[in-house]
């Protein structure tokens, strides 16, 4: 990576570090937080690889124990726990969001459509991973599992993914201009 690639990873790491703290905890074992959107947002804008690499750094900033987590939580027993698969699904979103941004562009800004097929798949592979760790962590059934941490999220998700949409058009110019 060269000076300006190193940048661009470490200032949208660092958004998605002091987005991710701010949760509001449900009376399940998943809270909710806005790791997912700064997440979304660094596929979307740097794309599949550097956005991958901003996802894993904050879990590795996480598990070295900065309070990076929900909550303002830290540590390698906050990312081997209940909620590990949902942390570790955010290398997957990132990096599918980028994967998407990147190939379909209108303008030479990822188009709305790009966006939100991304972001959904992305969505659904973190739901995935954090599904079912959770169901091996707990030994929960699937039912009770989606009641417990899928369900509850997907309103918030949606108000997430359109937040990016709206967000991106508007950061990209700047970020492509002066990052990229």
């Amino acid at each position: 990576m060269n000076t300006r690639k190193l940048t661009e990873t470490a200032l949208l790491t660092a958004v998605i570090a002091v987005l991710a703290p701010l949760s509001i905890p449900l009376a399940g074992q998943v809270p909710i937080s806005l790791a997912t959107f700064a997440v979304m947002l660094a596929g979307e804008l740097l794309g599949a690889k550097q956005g991958g690499f901003c996802a894993a750094l904050y879990l590795l900033l996480g598990a070295i124990g900065v309070p990076v987590f929900a909550g303002y939580t830290g540590g390698a027993a906050i990312l081997f726990g209940v909620t590990g698969g949902f942390l570790f699904g955010y290398i997957p979103l990132a990096i599918i969001c980028g994967l998407f941004a990147e190939r379909m562009k209108k303008d030479g800004i990822p188009s709305l459509k790009g966006m939100l097929i991304g972001m959904v798949l992305g969505t659904v592979m973190l739901y995935a991973l954090g599904l079912v760790w959770f169901m091996i962590f707990t030994k929960m059934g699937i039912g009770a599992s989606l009641a417990a941490c899928v369900l509850p999220f997907l309103p918030g998700d949606a108000l997430k993914i359109a937040a990016v949409c709206l967000l991106v058009p508007r950061l990209y110019p700047f970020v492509s201009k002066n990052l990229h």
